[in-house]
């Protein structure tokens, strides 16, 4: 067996490892567009209809993003009416994602 053939199932499989981060961020950053879209219309003053399933992805949304969301509105305080924390929060993600994906894929 060679040297070249032993690196490229590893190389395979941090690229795939890579892959799978990279959707993960990519899942994740919908969610929290998804979680603010529905805060949007909340705070309009729009009702969502009530429906077990709609509130069941309501919290989902909710129970996924806030955490996430909550420490960067430590530090970033809102602007009136206008919370730059997801912002932030998805630029954060989107750039150390990247670093880490680049990390892992070599």
């Amino acid at each position: 067996m060679t040297l070249v053939s032993t690196l490229t199932p590893l190389a395979d499989t941090r690229y795939e490892v890579g892959s799978f981060i990279s959707a993960l961020i990519t899942v994740y950053t919908l969610v929290i567009i998804a979680h603010i879209l529905v805060s949007i219309v909340q705070s309009a003053g729009m009702r969502i209809p009530y429906n077990t399933v709609t509130a069941a992805v309501i919290k989902f949304l909710h129970d996924a993003a806030e955490p996430f969301l909550a420490f960067f509105r430590r530090f970033i305080p809102p602007l009136g009416p206008f919370d730059l924390s997801p912002i932030v929060a998805i630029l954060v993600l989107r750039i150390v994602g990247g670093l880490v994906v680049r990390l892992v894929q070599g």
